[in-house]
């Protein structure tokens, strides 16, 4: 599967979570769209909303910082040039209808909030696009998560369009406890509904996130602020910083270096060990010329140089033409059929 050009069946996309941690600073946010990208990340993300489409009118103190956080969409649009020069994919989190219509035109794919994997019109909205979803599991259950799924395709069956809907474990609390980061989830979402799943990190520090990798994580979203003192607002103290998201992008694109594809083979760093780790058939004892061979006359050793085991039944039987000492490897030159010399 494919998120812009990353493709998930070869490697993990590290998304860098900015959110709001820009603060409405749209110079900040550019800055962290480039930190990120020096860290490594290979998406970075957004939040894009309208705020009186997202929070009630009565909640005045969240209302009013959302208002200091919104840019518009055309900033959103600028931003997503700047992350396409550094090589980076760029995605956001619509809030509202209207914020999903305008993230259609400048995202690769298209992330649903856990607080909205229950908000069907949006399902629908971002349905209609035709491209890969993002869906935050936090909050919801198995069943929940079917009813989001099958929201999605039924617009998908309408249209035609064979998309994918990325699983993305996720616990809704900031931070998220050790004790609750129930990474094992992570499997139980693979095995029932298959695709491709990952992981949307609250915890603090990286290794939740490196740990999901091994569980089948393909997409790993992890909070980033430039500074985690920067301002009161609570996303930076649990964001990871320049150093963790680089330190993090390392362990993850080690740990799917180590899980490898799963074909069970020799690998070409084995090629090399392979006579000298393997057994060849010898004498066991030492061995007059004429000893018509027997299973307790033999042995094996190392290197695997000479004949292979599970050749026995070639010497078994027959009369060795000269002497041969114990450890002495055996060849079929030394000995003659049917037991005659």
């Amino acid at each position: 599967m494919l998120i812009g050009s990353v493709d998930l069946s070869r490697n993990v996309l590290v998304v860098a979570e900015i959110g709001n941690n820009h603060e409405g600073s749209y110079a900040l946010a550019e800055e962290m769209i480039g930190r990120a990208a020096e860290a490594g990340a290979q998406a970075v993300k957004f939040q894009t909303f309208v705020p009186e489409h997202y929070v009630s009118r009565h909640d005045t103190a969240r209302l009013e910082r959302l208002r200091k956080f919104a840019f518009t969409f055309e900033q959103f649009g600028s931003l997503a040039n700047v992350a396409k020069n550094l090589g980076l994919e760029f995605l956001s989190t619509p809030f509202d209808l209207a914020s999903a219509g305008a993230l259609d035109e400048i995202c690769p794919a298209i992330k649903i909030s856990s607080g909205d994997n229950d908000f069907i019109p949006l399902l629908e909205r971002v349905a209609s696009f035709s491209k890969p979803i993002l869906l935050s599991t936090g909050l919801a259950g198995l069943s929940d998560i079917e009813c989001a799924r099958n929201a999605v395709r039924s617009v998908w069956a309408g249209s035609g369009y064979d998309g994918d809907v990325v699983l993305l474990h996720c616990v809704s609390s900031y931070p998220t406890p050790p004790r609750e980061a129930n990474l094992s989830a992570i499997k139980t979402l693979a095995k029932r509904f298959g695709g491709t799943v990952g992981y949307s990190d609250h915890t603090l520090g990286v290794e939740a996130a490196v740990l999901s990798v091994g569980l089948g994580a393909r997409v790993i979203e992890k909070h980033f602020t430039l500074d985690k003192n920067l301002s009161d607002f609570r996303d930076h103290q649990l964001s990871a910083d320049p150093a963790e998201l680089a330190e993090l992008v390392g362990r993850v694109r080690l740990a799917n270096e180590l899980l490898g594809d799963g074909a069970k083979s020799v690998q070409p760093s084995e090629e090399g060990n392979r006579t000298a780790m393997r057994r060849s058939i010898a004498a066991g004892v030492d061995l007059p010329a004429g000893t018509v061979l027997q299973l307790e006359h033999l042995t094996w050793v190392r290197p695997g140089s000479g004949i292979a085991i599970g050749k026995e039944r070639s010497l078994i039987g027959h009369t060795l033409s000269r002497p041969v000492k114990q450890g002495e490897f055996l060849s079929l030159q030394d000995v003659s059929e049917n037991g005659s010399s």
